[in-house]
């Protein structure tokens, strides 16, 4: 995900987008933890989403 995409999103596409990463980072953990998820990097992957996604959040909500 690039952060053009999301700096074009209004305040409740952010909210959505980072509903849904959560979801799937909480999805991950669960495959990590019953040694279901193979590619790990997944976990990185959603991770630093998740932190761009509530960066430019807070960006919008300070100007």
């Amino acid at each position: 995900m690039k952060v053009s995409e999301l700096r074009g999103k209004d305040e409740v596409a952010l909210t959505k987008e980072l509903n849904d990463l959560l979801k799937a980072q909480f999805s991950l953990r669960m495959q990590l933890a019953t040694q279901q998820l193979n590619n790990t990097s997944q976990l990185k992957k959603v991770r630093r989403d998740i932190a761009r996604v509530k960066t430019i959040r807070n960006q919008k909500g300070s100007q």
